[in-house]
């Protein structure tokens, strides 16, 4: 059984305003290639610095945009000149930009720290993108959508985007869009108490594993095999460099990584939910989704940047 093929479920074309909605932080990514990552009191040294549109549900937004889907975005931006960059940008991308707030302030910025092995660190200053009321909330646009996905926000100045959030999934039902989720570290450190509404009624969720891990206090395939029992129709695991493990419930998945060089994993995870999520919007079996998302993401991680390497529509129909 393929759990999409569900009452309310479509493959989005003429039907779907929108094929995929994102909703989630709006980030700049000041990326520092450095000779090493330093640890406390360590010093090390600047080898080159690139600037680039950034955010978790952001990048699978664009990395969807690319395959040849219709996509928009919920987010906010500050009226600087970082923000004009990362609509704009949406904008190059054919990302419809219409439920992107401008508000006063300082728009989201990432500073990420890349070393010649392709390891990163990160560190975040969230700006305008913890305060996004409900009521900013252009829900019009998630009318007839296909997927809503989901991140995390940073939540540092003020939890009025994640309520918002919230409040947004319980529109999912009433709807009949489903919710893509993929937790981050920022929620999954809240408990499975804060996030437990949000799961249960999420379709896919795609959390790494020492996410779920975390979450649930047990070995991923046991937390996975949990998350299913309480409603969400399939887990998506990301394992890096060895792939990833797929669950729907009935059918369990270990799919390899491509063996490739990474330059950079900066938004390796994001990349593998655009190519998910491709092939859950396209109808494709669970095993052909797990090999889309791991292509995409080997694609991206041989790049600088996290949407850099995010492959066209050519290239995934030529994998397929």
């Amino acid at each position: 059984m393929i759990f999409w093929q569900i009452e309310g479920s479509m493959e989005c074309g003429v039907m779907c305003m929108f094929d995929a909605v994102g909703f989630g932080a709006l980030n700049l990514d000041k990326i520092y290639r450095v000779d090493k990552i330093p640890g406390r009191d360590e010093e090390g040294f600047v080898l080159d610095v690139e600037m680039h549109p950034g955010g978790s549900a952001a990048n699978t937004i664009v990395g969807l945009s690319r395959l040849g889907l219709k996509t928009s975005f919920i987010g906010k931006t500050g009226d600087d000149e970082e923000g004009k960059i990362l609509i704009d940008d949406f904008r190059n991308e054919g990302v419809d930009t219409s439920a992107i707030i401008r508000a006063k302030g300082r728009s989201g910025a990432a500073m990420i720290f890349v070393d010649e092995g392709g390891s990163r660190a990160i560190l975040v200053d969230p700006g305008v993108n913890d305060t996004i009321k409900l009521e900013e909330v252009r829900t019009s646009i998630l009318k007839n959508a296909g997927v809503l996905h989901l991140t995390s926000f940073i939540c540092k100045n003020g939890l009025e985007s994640f309520d918002s959030q919230k409040s947004v999934v319980k529109l999912a039902k009433e709807l009949k869009f489903h919710v893509t989720f993929d937790p981050g570290l920022i929620y999954v450190e809240k408990g499975f108490k804060e996030l437990e509404d949000i799961i249960k009624t999420t379709t896919v969720f795609l959390p790494n594993k020492s996410e779920i891990e975390l979450l649930m206090n047990m070995d991923y395939r046991d937390g996975s095999r949990e998350i299913i029992s309480m409603g969400c129709k399939i887990v998506a695991v990301k394992l890096g460099r060895e792939g990833c493990f797929i669950t729907d419930g009935e059918k369990e998945y270990f799919i390899d990584a491509f063996d490739v060089k990474p330059v950079d994993t900066t938004g390796a995870g994001d990349a593998f939910n655009a190519g998910f999520i491709y092939g859950f919007l396209k109808g494709y079996p669970l095993k052909t989704c797990g090999m889309l998302g791991n292509f995409v993401a080997s694609k991206n991680i041989q790049r600088v940047g996290a949407r850099a390497g995010l492959p066209s529509k050519d290239e995934i129909e030529e994998i397929l």
